[in-house]
């Protein structure tokens, strides 16, 4: 008999590489390159094989149709209209399906805020900061800030309750800032869930200082393919050891007053390390069961990976749980554990990080083998750091407690296992 087909999430992009924002750190500028002529833009056809497969491929108790980009919102609000429509179409008996959309924001307004919270979808708005930070990189077409764009679709979701979180870009202009960023989004923005993504731009020497310039597109031609190639970074950047200060920097106000009231993504993950659990793909021992859909229904290995060596396949020629579950893609998240570098495996904090994401292991090791994460050195400092209050709250939860007395100085000290 053969085995169950794993769950696995799909990230959906119906733009393509489409986008009303010139972000210069945003290397998915650049995969329009990959479809050159072609409109990126979803049809109802794509649309339609995508929901139908989602829905009847795996008996997760809750499927997530996941909308990003690019810009995702470019394709008008009808569009998101047909797709709730075709998953009460395809939608099985007893299955809950969750709606995602990760955003810039500038087009929502109250129509779109109604319609997400009459479906209950849950809205990612990407925010680096206040002003300042935010507009250093995150700006228009014409280079001018996107901070109040932004701020009113913030405005938009609140007014109509609609659920959402901040995804943060960590980078060289907010990395420095890590207590200011975290209280905007706390007690300004009252964000209750918080990503942290590091801004890692990979690049070779040839290409840095056309890198350094941003992804976009420039007069007389558009910028070269981002790929998974070269040792070097881009200025805009975060190094390993200023991210690492950042996360204990806010870690260290978290645990003291916002534990079980702002839960910050890095932190729930690192907890569920320490009691043995691996809740997301960079830290667990593999990965591969997160996959890109692009707009013509191609399936790539990863988000991280959109490019020609990780092409799969496609919707309307192979069913994507096939793809899935293919030797090539199987191999993909076997290998972030068989690459691991000697150096990594006799770490102490193995546990809790893996090695990260393999987009991000293009350094060598002290002995000099290849293969470890360029965020090592920030990693290692900060999980050291967490170490003794993540003992603590793990032992918390094995006790039954829950991981938020840990703020409470006067309650018995939990037994750490």
């Amino acid at each position: 008999m053969s085995s169950p087909p794993l769950p696995y999430h799909l990230l959906a992009k119906p733009t393509g590489a489409a986008c009303n924002l010139d972000c210069e750190y945003c290397f998915f500028l650049s995969k329009d390159g990959l479809y050159p002529n072609q409109r990126t833009h979803m049809s109802d056809d794509v649309l339609e094989t995508y929901i139908r497969q989602r829905l009847d491929s795996v008996d997760d108790p809750e499927i997530n149709i996941a909308w990003q980009g690019g810009e995702p919102t470019l394709m008008g609000l009808d569009f998101f209209e047909r797709s709730v429509d075709l998953v009460a179409k395809h939608q099985r008996p007893g299955q809950s399906v969750l709606h995602t959309i990760q955003t810039n924001g500038l087009l929502l307004d109250n129509e779109w805020c109604a319609f997400f919270q009459e479906h209950n979808f849950l809205v990612g708005l990407s925010v680096d900061g206040p002003q300042a930070m935010h507009d250093a990189y995150r700006v228009d077409k014409r280079g001018g800030g996107s901070f109040h764009l932004v701020m009113r679709a913030w405005e938009a979701l609140r007014r109509n309750e609609v659920d959402f979180n901040v995804l943060c870009t960590v980078h060289a202009a907010n990395v420095e800032h890590p207590l200011e960023v975290y209280r905007f989004f706390r007690d300004e923005m009252h964000a209750e869930f918080i990503q942290f993504i590091p801004i890692v731009e990979r690049t070779t020497p040839e290409l840095l200082p056309v890198a350094n310039q941003g992804w976009g597109e420039r007069p007389g031609g558009t910028s070269p393919i981002y790929l998974q190639r070269g040792a070097l970074v881009t200025e805009r950047s975060v190094g390993a050891e200023p991210f690492g200060r950042f996360l204990s920097a806010i870690f260290d106000e978290w645990v003291t007053r916002d534990v079980g009231k702002v839960f910050v993504q890095t932190f729930d993950v690192a907890l569920g390390s320490w009691v043995g659990q691996h809740n997301l793909c960079i830290i667990s021992p593999t990965c591969g069961r997160a996959l890109a859909l692009e707009h013509n229904g191609d399936v790539y290995s990863c988000d991280h990976f959109v490019e020609p060596g990780y092409l799969l396949g496609n919707i309307g020629k192979t069913h994507m749980m096939k793809l899935a579950a293919s030797p090539a893609q199987l191999k993909f998240g076997q290998d972030k554990f068989d690459t691991l570098p000697r150096y990594c495996r006799d770490c102490e904090v193995l546990f809790a990080c893996y090695g990260e994401c393999p987009r991000n292991r293009f350094v060598s090791t002290p002995d000099g083998e290849p293969g470890l994460n360029y965020l090592c050195a920030g990693y290692q400092q900060f999980f050291k750091h967490i170490d003794p209050a993540m003992k603590a709250m793990a032992g918390l939860i094995r006790q039954g407690r829950f991981a938020d007395e840990i703020m409470q100085p006067q309650a018995p000290a939990p037994t750490v296992g």
